[in-house]
């Protein structure tokens, strides 16, 4: 019985005794074959009383369904009892619910399924192999009330079997029909041979043979019983019938194993509905030694095609382990393997490594896909766009001053610096295109070398033309002996060095961190697996690019104070005013850039915000230094010519001079120092024509060679 619970999938049955050493041995040996097998656990264990009530029947079937997954009924019982089980399944309305399986005192009976036929369908039973034995039917068709007078029981049987009463000491009172003595068993009544006969026949001969043994052994020379054997005990008996072996009655060898057990040699039944719509019992396998089941041949309740489940717990999904029930082998739950776990085994979820993911039904781990900034994002278009606007713009700028070099507005603006103002403005738009490209060990040596230099360059020209301008002005107000330092090779050098500190920390930089790539597993590590990302990137530090960038921002800052400090010179004389609106500029865009750069540091999106806000800042910068520096000059170069002319050159002294008087005239009179009235500068306009020209703003870069 546990090899057909076994073949048909089941792990979670009930069972049924009947009150009495039958029954309850044989649930106590079903149970620890099961557990010795595995795999099959006892949901429940139920007992019938002795001369049960209805109730009894009742009660069994309604603490069967408490337990709802399991079908499977084991039943060993008496005929009354599995009528009484099966009336009460009907009373129930379970009628298909349960999977019967019956023990040899079910069998092939027809009696304990009479008009109970639709609760049976489906119940699998077994019977002992049986064999018709010849001449016992002769024989026992023979026997009469006169020639058997020996068995004490045969006048109850001959009672029963022709349904009448005998005059003698009859306990019979349910019919008034008078046994005659003249009936005969098979004409008179039913008969069939009892599939058991064999197996008495046998078991009286296993004795003969025992007992034959015995007295060979103990009473070698003394015919019959010997006081040996009188004396012998049981044990010593048991121990010779275990020891026989001769061919029984129907041909089949007859031995004992060392529990005193015959091989089992069983025939498999299953009730089932047949074409004539009428039941009746069916032979699907056998068991001689190993289980022979023949399955398709099965039929089951309802017209279920597939074997029926009784199981505690369905199987878990996959992706899911096993959590068991404590004491119930059988029983589980199941739980997801969630997060960034993979199913190990059935009962365990493991981690997957941090570069991988598990898969879609997580029974493995598969790489996490790496990304990259594309050229087709729209993170990265916006800035490709305006960095080649950019770079457009310099180059016609770039050209147009190549082209007019030697033109008063080019030359009074400082070709040298400009050129190197323009070649730092350029390197800003260059570093987007780096900062998008697929990175490798090149694209971040050429990140960490071009990230700031560009500003470096750009704010280091600026700042040398600021502090030109302030160191001039400010030393005219006290000498007009000309401030050192202020020729084109003074600035060239002045900015040269300015820019080898930011080369130099590069250096340092790549010395102590060489550069590399790195992929990211953090950063797009979402809570879902599925939309997990490896970020291919550079390996550098957000920290790591502020301090590239922090020279860059600490030469604008510096800068903007000397543009604030030169904010008073009059615009006639020098670029202070633009430089100083460039930097008030550039300092509110890199303002803005330092919150969102840092506010997105823990975004799943952070290497597109904080390389597109990089990139769009420092193209900003440079935009806004290309627009407020370059542009007016160039309208006048190209759209204006005429005003691009060589004006009245102005000693240096004369310069600082009327610088130094338009500053006292911009004062109150109460602010003059003695009350002195306001003078007019030393040239007289009528008698200098030119001196027509200095009421214009566009004389601003002509008097004097800043």
């Amino acid at each position: 019985m546990v090899d057909i619970i076994r073949a048909l999938g089941w792990s979670y049955v009930s069972t049924i005794a009947s009150e009495g050493s039958y029954g309850e041995k044989g649930v106590e040996a079903f149970t620890q074959l099961s557990k010795e097998a595995g795999g099959i656990c006892i949901a429940q264990s139920l007992k019938i009383p002795h001369n049960p009530k209805l109730e009894d029947y009742d009660k069994a079937i309604q603490q069967l369904l408490e337990t709802q997954h399991s079908r499977a009924v084991i039943i060993f019982a008496s005929e009354e009892d599995i009528r009484g089980v099966l009336n009460a399944t009907k009373r129930a309305n379970q009628v298909g619910h349960f999977l019967w399986i019956g023990s040899d005192s079910w069998g092939a009976k027809s009696s304990p399924i009479h008009q109970l036929e639709e609760v049976a369908v489906g119940a699998v039973t077994i019977l002992p192999k049986r064999s018709s034995i010849e001449g016992f039917d002769e024989y026992f068709t023979a026997l009469t009330l006169e020639n058997n007078r020996r068995n004490v029981w045969f006048a109850e049987f001959w009672e029963e079997n022709f349904d009448c009463r005998l005059l003698s000491a009859s306990k019979r009172e349910d019919t008034s029909r008078k046994c005659t003595g003249q009936e005969r068993i098979g004409i008179d009544s039913k008969y069939e041979q009892e599939g058991k006969v064999q197996f008495v026949i046998d078991a009286v001969y296993a004795m003969a043979h025992a007992l034959h043994n015995m007295q060979r052994d103990l009473c070698p020379d003394h015919p019959g019983v010997c006081p040996q054997m009188e004396t012998a005990e049981g044990k010593t008996l048991l121990k010779y019938i275990r020891n026989t072996s001769f061919n029984g009655s129907a041909g089949t060898s007859v031995v004992f194993n060392k529990n005193g057990d015959a091989p089992g040699r069983y025939d498999l039944f299953q009730f089932q509905m047949t074409n004539s719509s009428t039941p009746e019992y069916k032979v699907v396998g056998q068991w001689v030694e190993t289980l022979q089941l023949r399955l398709e041949e099965l039929q089951w309740p309802d017209g279920e095609q597939e074997v029926p489940i009784s199981v505690c717990s369905l199987p878990c999904k996959t992706g899911e382990r096993k959590k068991r029930v404590k004491g119930m082998p059988c029983c589980w739950h199941c739980e997801l393997c969630d997060g960034y776990q993979y199913q190990y085994d059935e009962t365990s979820c493991r981690l997957c490594a941090y570069n991988m993911r598990p898969n879609p039904n997580r029974t493995a781990c598969q790489p996490i896909p790496i990304v990259k900034l594309e050229w087709h994002s729209p993170w990265a278009i916006i800035p490709v766009f305006l960095a080649m606007l950019g770079i457009i713009a310099t180059i016609f700028v770039m050209a147009t001053f190549v082209r007019y070099n030697d033109t008063p507005i080019v030359r009074a603006s400082g070709r040298e610096l400009s050129y190197v103002l323009l070649t730092g403005i350029f390197l800003c738009y260059i570093i987007t295109f780096l900062m998008i490209a697929k990175p490798d060990v090149a694209v971040c040596a050429f990140r960490r070398i071009f990230l700031g230099l560009g500003m470096c360059i750009s704010y280091a020209a600026l700042l040398t033309k600021t502090n030109r301008i302030y160191r001039i002005f400010e030393q005219g107000k006290q000498t007009v002996t000309a401030p050192r330092f202020i020729s084109p090779t003074s600035q060239i050098a002045i900015t040269s060095s300015l820019i080898c500190v930011q080369l130099l920390g590069v250096l340092v930089w790549f010395a102590v961190d060489p550069p590399n790539t790195i992929v990211d597993y953090d950063e797009q590590k979402t809570i879902n697996p599925m939309l997990a990302r490896g970020v291919l990137k550079c390996d550098i530090t957000d920290l790591q690019i502020i301090c590239s960038l922090g020279y860059s921002i600490l030469l604008m800052v510096t800068c903007t104070i000397y543009a604030i400090k030169t904010r008073d010179v009059p615009e006639d004389f020098n670029e202070a005013k633009p430089i100083g609106f460039t930097m008030y500029t550039t300092c509110i865009v890199w303002l803005a850039f330092i919150p969102i750069f840092f506010g997105t540091a823990q975004s799943a999106e952070k290497l597109y915000i904080q390389t597109t806000t990089l990139t769009i800042s420092m193209n900003l910068s440079a935009s806004v230094a290309l627009g407020m520096l370059y542009m007016p000059k160039v309208y006048i170069i190209i759209f204006h010519p005429e005003l691009n002319v060589q004006k009245r050159k102005r000693s240096f002294k004369a310069v600082v001079t009327a610088a130094t008087m338009s500053s006292r005239l911009s004062q109150k009179p109460s602010e003059r120092p003695n009350g002195e009235a306001k003078t007019e500068l030393c040239e007289n306009p009528a008698a200098d024509p030119m001196s027509q020209a200095t009421k214009k703003t566009y004389v601003s870069y002509n008097n004097l060679r800043i």
